[in-house]
């Protein structure tokens, strides 16, 4: 029988402020939101309009620093709820907030967030959960591939933001959760997150139509994600929502081909093993994704993270260019096939059960 490891109190990250536009004060969701912030300390800022008025210091890294314990309650506009493609990992995008709390210095959203980075959730939830219908059955990665056909129509909440993160504040991944629960359709919410708080949604009556990943890396490079929760409670928290009968994965990323790689991350499946081991039944997918940058994110996260150790170097790297013409610094071709023969080789003897879903 599974039993439950012993679990850490989670550390819940508080922003110093709420900025709450007029129109989210309209939506039952926005005034809970509000209220509960006020609750945990926050200080709640009610403005008169639905203008943003950001005013920040010139320096990047102080504009930074309070971008970061800023959030804003908003209403997603037209745009915003429009589902968006978001291969190889799901069909669709829907975005329940957009921004993230965490400190990471290969941060993806570097490069496409606009403007300071502070953290907006959305009080507008019916009307996202709206455009979730129009879009079943019309994806291109799981409901048209044979492979994945299995999870349904799948929607992936955690393109823009780590809803883990900020669900003591919002609660819409819960609203999220119990949405897919109670939808009679051939579908499945997923998001992923490098925080362990889970115990809001141990109880919901998600009906398995929720999966939920830990994003992980080894300690050593783990040093990259500031303000996150260790990867053992991360490992551990995973395990405790595969308890609560949700299907669950693992996102290694981002893959770091640094020295120590193939100590460092046959370590972190080890661990990840022995955190899933006894569970009965388990549904257990992984999504394997290398580092790579953008010119336009690294010169953000140079400001951002001034010195910082990762490598992110242009001449070190190979480049690679999207359908759109935009440009990648990517691992060589020896380096990933390298990589691509350790991870298939380390999963398939530690984790046989598991199913990996892409490698990028």
């Amino acid at each position: 029988m599974a039993t439950a490891l012993p679990f850490p109190a989670s550390r819940l990250w508080l922003p110093k402020r709420l900025l709450v536009t007029r129109s989210a004060l309209a939506w039952d969701h926005g005034c809970a939101i509000a209220a509960r912030a006020g609750a945990l300390g926050v200080d709640v800022v009610e403005l008169p309009t639905d203008r943003l008025a950001l005013a920040f210091p010139d320096d990047p890294r102080q504009a930074y620093a309070q971008a970061k314990q800023t959030v804003a309650l908003t209403v997603a506009s037209p745009a915003k709820r429009r589902l968006q493609p978001i291969a190889p990992s799901a069909d669709w995008r829907v975005d329940l907030a957009e921004g993230c709390p965490a400190h990471c210095s290969y941060c993806y959203l570097a490069g496409s967030l606009k403007g300071p980075p502070i953290t907006r959730v959305y009080a507008n939830l019916p009307e996202i959960f709206e455009e979730l219908p129009k879009h079943l059955g019309q994806g291109r990665v799981t409901s048209r591939s044979r492979a994945r056909a299995h999870e349904g129509t799948t929607y992936e909440a955690s393109c823009y933001t780590d809803p883990l993160a900020l669900e003591h504040l919002t609660g819409s991944l819960s609203a999220a959760i119990r949405y897919m629960g109670a939808w009679e359709a051939d579908a499945q919410l997923r998001f992923t997150s490098k925080f362990a708080s889970v115990e809001p949604l141990l109880a919901l009556p998600h009906r398995g139509r929720t999966r939920m990943r830990a994003s992980i890396n080894p300690p050593a490079f783990a040093r990259f994600e500031g303000g996150t929760s260790p990867v053992a409670q991360r490992l551990t928290a995973l395990r405790r929502v595969a308890m609560a009968g949700y299907p669950i994965g693992l996102t290694i990323a981002p893959i770091i081909a640094a020295a120590g790689w193939e100590a460092a991350y046959g370590q972190l499946l080890t661990d990840a093993a022995a955190a899933l081991a006894d569970l009965s039944g388990l549904d257990l997918t992984v999504e394997l994704i290398t580092h790579r940058f953008t010119p336009g994110s690294k010169a953000v996260l140079d400001r951002w993270y001034p010195g910082s150790a990762l490598e992110m170097d242009p001449a070190a790297r190979a480049t690679k260019r999207t359908k759109f013409g935009s440009v990648k610094h990517v691992y060589d071709a020896d380096t990933m096939r390298a990589l691509r023969r350790f991870f298939d080789a380390q999963l398939a003897e530690k984790l046989p059960a598991a199913r990996t879903l892409y490698w990028t």
